[in-house]
């Protein structure tokens, strides 16, 4: 560009090309640089998250050494880098932790434990049901797994498929969740059922010791 006043036009293209992505660990394999390409950055919203995972990629990132002062408790809780209030102060006043602005935050990924209990949680779940839900379940969750207009025939039973959607609900952790609602509403409507057949078997036994008593009460009569 040309240092002439007002000529801000520029016919050519820039001289410098830039052919290959920058790559922040390229000559730098430290145990520094790798944990910092590990973070995982949630709990923020949209913006936050963007700024903080640029800096991440272009080598900015510059982790915190000591946990720094929270703006609204005045205490030193804040464990990550750029943000200006810690975890609880954000929730407690539904702002982003870094900005300060009241927009949706985006969740993290569950960790190692958390996945665990949700495993355990679905496999005892899913054998508390009876057959007649399971297979429902079973079919909800082949639904959710294929796109429109998928072949739903397969070799594989349906005991055999739920057992191998349950292993990969890992890598789906929303996926995870409509999974758990699922099974509870599954669960809500099995227990409303066995309560309406429960009164049903009520009134019958009522209604056959009313007609007990009036046969009865005919043959003396008689």
């Amino acid at each position: 560009m040309s240092s002439q006043k007002g000529n801000a036009a520029r016919s050519r293209p820039q001289k410098y090309q830039n052919r290959h992505a920058f790559k922040n660990n390229l000559h730098d394999t430290s145990h520094k640089t790798k944990f910092i390409n590990g973070i995982d950055v949630a709990n923020v919203c949209e913006r936050c998250k963007q700024i903080i995972e640029w800096k991440i990629k272009y080598k900015k990132y510059k982790p915190l050494k000591a946990p720094s002062k929270c703006v609204k408790c005045e205490q030193k809780t804040v464990k990550h880098a750029y943000h200006i209030m810690c975890g609880p102060c954000a929730k407690k006043n539904e702002v982003c932790p870094k900005c300060g602005i009241k927009s949706e935050l985006i969740p993290g990924k569950p960790t190692v434990q958390e996945q665990l209990k949700l495993d355990t949680e679905l496999q005892v779940m899913l054998k508390a049901l009876p057959e007649r839900k399971r297979r429902t379940f079973i079919r909800y969750m082949n639904r959710k797994g294929k796109p429109q207009g998928a072949n739903n025939e397969s070799s594989k039973s349906e005991e055999g498929m739920a057992e191998e959607q349950l292993e990969n609900v890992a890598e789906q952790p929303r996926t995870r969740e409509e999974l758990l609602e699922k099974l509870k509403s599954l669960k809500l409507s099995n227990n409303e059922e066995d309560e309406m057949s429960d009164f049903e078997d009520e009134e019958l036994s009522l209604e056959d010791d009313l007609m007990i008593k009036k046969k009865k009460n005919d043959s003396i009569f008689k």
